[in-house]
């Protein structure tokens, strides 16, 4: 029941009411003895209620603000103070017309009439008799309309079922009033004092709870013993309601905590936060949901987002894991799931874009070439995983970007070097707090497709830790029978990497994990030869310098005879990072001429780089004369690409030691061990008098002593050495040499042959000498690389030997 008509004047009777009443008394049966034998008028002016219904011996107050109803009010408070009163079916209609009301109401009798200060007035009225409307006559200046009567029918007064109806409604009126702490308990005095059946059922009709389409079905009931029972049935409803929201209540009240507590000043704060303008914890879901609706999702996604965002309404905003859960949420809206970029197919483009960008590199730009072949034939290969191995500064990590401009995708790039947590790479669970996603997923939401060109930086610097080994981790990332449900621990959900591609770069494969590096097609970038680099300067190094610097063609021009004296003189290496430095000093240099207005030349000349420059520093590349035994030209494979490497001995009394310096490795002591046990063994042959190796002492020496050496490589060029050294025969001219041995006196093979070559061509060797099973590498390389060499394949140290010594005896030769 409606707490505000307890104690308002809708609850009482009018009877002889004037200004000076203080007590107004409850209607009578002899009042409503009276009001039936009341006749009625033929028409009524009638008044239309926006959101209440008035049944007869009812007394409620009315505002009306309408011009209209103001009218009527006046017109009829001057008159017979009779009107009729029927309820609107919308009570949004603002000029109700004949359809806009229902037919059945009450006719009322002013009471009261007050003028309030904001211009609207107010009545007291109170209900007679209920009529039906017949026609509405007119509608100006108000409503008219005729009516008729309705005749109630009424059950005896010997009518037991009624009786108990009529008390069950007294007792369940009292209870709810009782329960409900909106009605004051002084609501029942007035229960209790009504002595009318009909007026009782009027009474609380009009005071429940209930909606005007609700009171006026009840006042519609012509049957008084029916109306009396619909009115007990709401009344039952309601105190059943009141029951469970007082049981409720008292739960909440008994379970309150200092948790809830939080949670209510929360939501005033939120209130307070939507006041000054901030946005709400509600809003925040609202618009996650609108996000979702725009993402191409599986139903299995779908499923696992909408579980999330319901287990985050559930969750009080001021917990730590709610902020957790929101930024799990942000990370599943911002991944793009199933958005892929549209791959372009254009070959020529794409081979314009590498050869624009990268000067040389044929290989590594024809297994492109061919990757977007078979792509484009089939339209659904996984793609590969390309590692791009070579010496540092050769462009393996610009490739990358060649490679996304002429596929048509976006370019993702991770450096993987000193990384050495697992979880960088698969993420961190939730549960922890400040739990991020591994960084695989991070760029690929920084990406926004799921099919990007991701390029794995130096993959051969993973390290392992107390935190996991991440170069297991990239197994599941690079294998492409597995990375199409790559398992984060963060999302706790698989996510397709099959359609990224992956390319990684290393320095040396020595490093990387077997089972990683079995999952890669890897493919050698080796360095740049000396025309290489002279053409790399001009067409890239030097404008980009020059753009950096703020300056223009026009200020600076560096010949290419100029820029090869650069290459050689101060660089030594594969790449060319060495060689921009050289040529940025160069360009800083003309740049700080004209800043200070002072004259330089434009056109750069050998003079202007050793001044800027200074004098050249790595001459000792050159190939050395063949004047002194025991002097030898070795090639080496180093992590910057080749170079070469004398190794020299000498003799001295003594009694057959064999003294190695140089900051050698294991194995490159070992190959020079070998190397005398052999000339021992088969001195003869080589023409050696076996007493020396007890008179002398032997004396290896690799110079550049701060250098770090070792490998098998120096094998055939410590034996040479060494047999140079006891014959005292002169080497080869112009010759360069790299193979393994073995104590049998067979030359093995060994690796980075394109780089040996490359430093032999810097070095002016003309020709070089190197295992048979190696002439399969020579083939590979290109043949404008091999211009100006002569290669001597062998397969015994005794041929070796042959090519090697010349008969001729070296100045000064001793005699042993």
């Amino acid at each position: 029941m409606a707490k505000s008509n307890f104690l308002s004047l809708d609850s009482l009777s009018f009877q002889e009411f004037d200004e000076n009443s203080e007590l107004i008394p409850l209607m009578t049966p002899e009042d409503e003895a009276e009001i039936n034998n009341e006749v009625l008028p033929d028409s009524l002016p009638i008044l239309p209620l926006r959101n209440t219904v008035l049944f007869p011996g009812v007394v409620i107050p009315i505002t009306a603000g309408r011009d209209k109803s103001i009218k009527l009010i006046n017109d009829a408070n001057s008159g017979g103070k009779v009107i009729g009163v029927v309820s609107q079916k919308d009570e949004n209609v603002e000029d109700p017309s004949g359809k806009d009301i229902f037919k059945t109401g009450t006719v009322a009798k002013i009471l009261k009439v007050l003028k309030m200060p904001d211009g609207n007035t107010t009545i007291i009225i109170q209900g007679k008799k209920r009529f039906e409307i017949d026609q509405v006559v007119s509608e100006d200046p108000y409503m008219t309309a005729t009516i008729k009567d309705l005749m109630e029918a009424k059950p005896g007064p010997n009518n037991d079922e009624f009786a108990a109806i009529i008390e069950s409604i007294k007792d369940l009126a009292l209870q709810i009033i009782k329960e409900s702490p909106n009605i004051p308990t002084e609501a029942s005095f007035a229960i209790k004092n009504i002595e009318s059946n009909s007026f009782l059922v009027n009474f609380v009709s009009s005071n429940m709870n209930l909606s005007v389409e609700e009171k006026q079905r009840l006042l519609e009931i012509n049957d008084l013993k029916e109306r009396a029972l619909a009115t007990l049935k709401y009344m039952n409803l309601e105190f059943q309601k009141l029951e469970l929201k007082n049981d409720i209540q008292s739960k909440v009240q008994s379970d309150m905590n200092q948790q809830q507590r939080e949670y209510f000043l929360h939501q005033q704060m939120k209130t307070i936060q939507e006041e000054l303008g901030g946005t709400s914890y509600e809003e925040e879901i609202e618009e996650m949901k609108l996000r979702a609706k725009d993402k191409v999702w599986s139903e299995d996604v779908e499923e696992h987002f909408n579980k999330e965002v319901s287990k985050l309404q559930r969750m009080n905003p001021q917990v730590a894991e709610y902020s957790i859960q929101r930024n799990y949420l942000d990370l599943f809206l911002d991944l793009p799931w199933n958005e892929y970029s549209t791959d372009i197919f254009d070959l020529k483009r794409a081979r314009k874009i590498l050869d624009r960008d990268h000067y040389g590199l044929d290989d590594v730009k024809d297994r492109i070439i061919e990757y977007l072949a078979v792509l484009k034939l089939r339209n659904d290969m996984k793609s590969p995983i390309l590692c791009l191995y070579g010496p540092p500064g050769v462009g393996k990590t610009s490739l990358g970007k060649s490679i996304a401009e002429a596929l048509g995708r976006e370019y993702v790039r991770m450096s993987l070097g000193g990384l050495r947590d697992e979880a960088e790479i698969r993420g961190h669970r939730k549960t922890y707090i400040g739990a991020m996603p591994g960084r695989i997923l991070q760029s690929l939401k920084k990406a926004g497709t799921s099919n990007p060109v991701f390029v794995l930086d130096e993959i051969d610097k993973l390290s392992n830790s107390h935190q996991g080994d991440p170069s297991s981790a990239m197994l599941e990332v690079l294998d492409p029978e597995q990375n199409s449900e790559f398992y984060d621990n963060f999302l706790e959900m698989g996510y397709d990497l099959s359609k990224v591609m992956f390319i990684a770069t290393s320095n040396s494969l020595n490093t990387i994990q077997p089972a990683l590096r079995d999952r890669m097609e890897i493919i050698n970038v080796s360095g740049y030869t000396i025309e290489e680099k002279v053409e790399i300067a001009k067409r890239h190094l030097l404008p980009k310098q020059l753009e950096e610097h703020g300056l223009s063609v026009k200020d600076l021009k560096i010949a290419k005879p100029q820029l090869e004296k650069i290459v050689e003189g101060y660089t030594r290496e594969s790449g060319v990072r060495g060689l921009e430095k050289q040529i940025a000093k160069m360009v800083r240099h003309a740049a700080k001429n004209i800043a200070m207005e002072e004259t330089y030349n434009i056109k750069v000349t050998n003079e202007d780089i050793i001044r800027v420059l200074g004098a050249p520093r790595l001459e000792r590349d050159k190939y050395e004369n063949n004047n002194v035994a025991g002097v030898v030209t070795g090639l080496a494979w180093t992590s910057v690409g080749g170079d070469i490497l004398f190794i020299e001995s000498i003799l001295s009394k003594g009694k057959g030691a064999l003294n190695i310096t140089g900051n050698l490795g294991k194995v490159m002591k070992e190959s020079a061990t070998i190397a005398m046990e052999y000339i021992k063994s088969h001195a003869e042959e080589f023409d050696i008098d076996p007493d020396v190796f007890d008179k002398y002492n032997v004396h290896i020496h690799v110079p550049e002593g701060a250098t770090p050496k070792d490998g098998p490589s120096a094998g055939v060029t410590m034996l040479t050495s060494l047999v140079s050294l006891f014959t005292q025969r002169k080497v080869k001219n112009s010759l360069a040499m790299t193979g393994e041995i073995t104590l049998r006196g067979k030359v093995l093979p060994v690796g980075g042959i394109k780089e040996k070559i490359l430093a032999a061509k810097r070095a002016r060797i003309k020709e070089i000498l190197l295992c048979e099973e190696n002439r399969r590498d020579i083939e590979e390389i290109k043949a404008e690389y091999l211009k100006g060499l002569k290669f001597h394949y062998v397969t015994d140290m005794s041929e070796v030997l042959k090519i090697a010594l010349t008969n001729q005896k070296v100045d000064n030769a001793k005699t042993l």
